[in-house]
């Protein structure tokens, strides 16, 4: 429920929608079996409950650390994730954030937080609970970057005048679909034909489209 890019509304029912939702009920449609959709606060969550039996399909950022117990469709849709700074920050460009005496903060768990995670060698990784502590983090303990989503980031600096983002991205989160690895593995190899499908056939975009959603895009085939 934290990715705003992917449950992003909500229908005439009163029911969460969203990219997310609509990928979840097209592959049940395709199935023709009933999708019950079911909710949690963020993507670490999802990660933990694939060992619970509590999902069967599970939308979720695709990244080496949820492999162990989770096995990935391709990326059906991918968000670019960069950082933002200061107006008077001696900060430039991406490349001089990994630099000791840097404090980096971003939400715990995220799918772009893991790759920081494995790649900052030198800069201090601060991590909080929320997308919203994270910013107010970042202005309040006066940090010295702010990672993110970039359509957050847009929105944080509007939020925070003179900041301003860095171009071009440190990572690129791949949205894909999963299912716990102990499942059969014909269903692993039908989700990765069904998203292979949905982008071919234009429906990720149409969806992306639909609900007006700004910074996400459909990934490439393959």
């Amino acid at each position: 429920m934290s990715n705003f890019l992917l449950v992003s509304t909500r229908n005439e029912a009163g029911e969460s929608d969203g990219v997310s939702p609509a990928i979840a009920r097209a592959l049940g449609e395709q199935l023709d079996v009933p999708v019950e959709l079911v909710f949690f606060d963020n993507p670490g969550e999802v990660a933990d409950a694939a060992t619970e039996n509590r999902w069967d399909v599970g939308n979720i950022g695709a990244d080496p650390a949820r492999a162990e117990h989770i096995a990935f469709s391709p990326a059906y849709s991918q968000i670019e994730c960069t950082y933002l700074v200061r107006q008077v920050s001696p900060i430039e460009s991406i490349d001089e954030v990994d630099r000791p005496g840097i404090r980096v903060v971003s939400k715990e768990r995220a799918a772009y937080t893991l790759v920081l995670e494995r790649d900052l060698q030198n800069a201090e990784l601060i991590q909080t609970a929320s997308i919203d502590g994270a910013f107010e983090a970042f202005v309040d303990d006066d940090l010295d970057v702010l990672a993110g989503l970039l359509p957050r980031l847009l929105a944080d600096a509007e939020a925070l005048p003179g900041a301003r983002i860095l171009d071009g991205s440190f990572a690129t989160v791949q949205q894909a679909i999963g299912t716990p690895r102990d499942r059969d593995p014909a269903g692993v190899e039908y989700l990765d034909e069904f998203v292979t499908a949905a982008i071919a056939s234009g429906l990720v975009a149409d969806l992306i489209d639909h609900y007006q959603v700004i910074g996400l895009s459909a990934a490439p085939l393959g």
